[in-house]
């Protein structure tokens, strides 16, 4: 049985890979411009390379520390896909304490 595989992603080049996992080589290198790749998780859709709106949310979300590993009952959880969802999530994250990563996770907004 082949090893399951995981994505990477490239946020300058907006491309993403699926190759397979690999704990001795855990870093990665652009097929495009030979830079460092994140690992991003194994439950990842990227968004179309045309879609900078979609890159810069995921991007947001990468620089906050939020993956896309699935989990044991499915897949990695909501994810918001829009700079307006983001945004929602900011400002609720700056009104209750809530740490940033912890906010854009959430399904629904109290």
């Amino acid at each position: 049985m082949g090893h399951a595989k995981t994505s990477y992603v490239r946020l300058p080049c907006r491309g993403s890979y699926k190759q397979p996992y690999d704990r001795d080589r855990p870093h990665r290198i652009c097929p495009r411009c030979a830079e460092p790749l994140i690992h991003v998780g194994s439950a990842f859709a990227a968004p179309p390379r045309r879609d900078t709106a979609a890159w810069r949310a995921l991007s947001v979300l990468l620089h906050a520390g939020v993956h896309f590993h699935k989990s044991c009952c499915g897949g990695p959880g909501y994810r918001p896909r829009t700079l307006r969802e983001i945004r929602e999530r900011m400002a609720y994250a700056r009104r209750t304490g809530e740490p940033f990563a912890d906010a854009l996770v959430r399904y629904d907004l109290p």
